[in-house]
């Protein structure tokens, strides 16, 4: 289960950033993650409740955005959303797609006190 990982590595950076913003505690995470990263959100949830425990993050409500997939098509020189990486592109239905975005994960913001 790599969410348990994903979890701690947003603990790292929780711990940091209170120790450098002088912050005492989390009441919210929002994370950006792409269509394409292979999370999977319910067991990442699990794990983020889980491993925050005994940090600034503790109880804090995880807030999960969803970022669709990306892709330059070479067919029409557009960059497109996709739904799979298998897709067509949706604008000219070629099948020469080049991923650009939706496999990322990162911290949006946090709410603190």
């Amino acid at each position: 289960m790599h969410e348990m990982s994903l979890a701690e590595g947003i603990r790292s950076t929780v711990i940091e950033q209170a120790q450098a913003q002088g912050f005492a505690r989390v009441t919210r995470v929002r994370l950006e993650i792409g269509r394409f990263a292979g999370v999977e959100k319910p067991a990442l949830e699990f794990a983020f409740d889980v491993v925050m425990r005994g940090s600034p993050a503790e109880g804090a409500e995880l807030q999960m955005i969803d970022l669709p997939g990306r892709a330059l098509c070479y067919d029409c020189v557009a960059e497109v959303e996709i739904d799979d990486r298998l897709d067509p592109c949706p604008r000219c239905g070629g099948g020469k797609l080049m991923p650009q975005g939706g496999d990322e994960m990162r911290i949006k913001d946090m709410e603190v006190l």
